[in-house]
């Protein structure tokens, strides 16, 4: 979010922040922290008191909100009073000794913060990716380390809904791949952080091949993102991890796959009932190949 957009969905604010928060220069993160850590409380502060709390400067205080997209320090603290309706305290049933109390705890701290993740998804952004994986002539998916699987899994709802592509897993195959596509393909690079190294020299050869470059992660400004054409922000990332925020930046990651998949049908216009149907005869003729019934005597 380098420039200003319209305000971030009810809910959304400290998206945005935690998306960019590793991007800042550490005064300015000392800020942000502030900002996740205690919004309820920041809402009602001036810039002084945030600066005083964070060990910096009110100048400080006010270029970290710009350099967040906000327009000033009053901009982003009424987006915070519009969001304090939405309850984010720390449920103190996390740390109850009976599964009972933290493991209920535990799902709604990730409903929370499942809640949060679209505050910086850019939805032109997400509209001009659907629309290019849907005219693309090829359409190859990078993800590497711990995106490996929901690279997979995006291929087959891809697949499953009718729009043909590719994911390799091996790195070398991936590299390859990509230098041979041309400017009528797209690529899509999966990466929680951005910064997954593999994922990066893959795109980056895709690039130089001229093909289309879509990132799908975590943080705003990486160096995935910044080999992109299209961005597309969604996730949970913190200044401390909990368990249930990993679990939860997975499920996000997964259920944004899975919206960019059901916008390329429409776009495209396929029945993904009717492919699936197909998927699912294909699969049982395979088992019964496998597993032939026993021969009449």
């Amino acid at each position: 979010m380098g420039t200003t957009q319209s305000d971030p969905p009810i809910g959304g604010t400290l998206g945005i922040v935690r998306s960019l928060l590793p991007s800042l220069i550490p005064s300015e993160q000392r800020v942000a922290v502030q900002f996740v850590e205690h919004p309820d409380e920041v809402a009602l502060l001036s810039a002084a008191d945030v600066a005083a709390r964070a060990g910096t400067s009110p100048a400080t205080v006010i270029r970290t909100c710009k350099s967040l997209g906000f327009k000033g320090f009053q901009h982003l603290r009424m987006l915070l009073i519009r969001d304090s309706g939405v309850g984010r305290a720390r449920n103190p049933q996390l740390d109850a000794a009976a599964s009972r109390e933290w493991v209920p705890a535990y799902f709604e701290a990730s409903v929370q913060q499942l809640s949060d993740a679209l505050g910086a998804l850019d939805y032109a952004e997400f509209d001009t990716a659907a629309m290019a994986v849907a005219r693309a002539r090829r359409v190859l998916i990078v993800g590497n380390g711990g995106s490996g699987p929901a690279a997979q899994a995006l291929a087959l709802l891809l697949v499953t809904g009718g729009r043909g592509c590719e994911a390799p897993p091996d790195a070398v195959i991936q590299q390859l791949s990509a230098r041979a596509l041309t400017a009528d393909d797209v690529v899509i690079g999966i990466s929680s952080t951005g910064e997954n190294s593999v994922t990066v020299s893959s795109v980056a050869a895709a690039r130089s091949s001229g093909a289309t470059i879509i990132a799908i992660s975590g943080y705003a400004r990486s160096r995935l993102c910044a080999q992109s054409d299209v961005v597309l922000v969604a996730g949970v990332g913190q200044p401390r991890a909990d368990v249930y925020t990993a679990v939860a930046g997975q499920a996000v990651q997964l259920l944004l796959l899975s919206a960019l998949s059901a916008a390329v049908s429409r776009a495209t216009g396929a029945a993904p009932a009717e492919v699936f149907d197909q998927l699912m005869d294909l699969v049982s003729e395979g088992e019964a190949q496998v597993n032939p019934p026993d021969c009449p005597e």
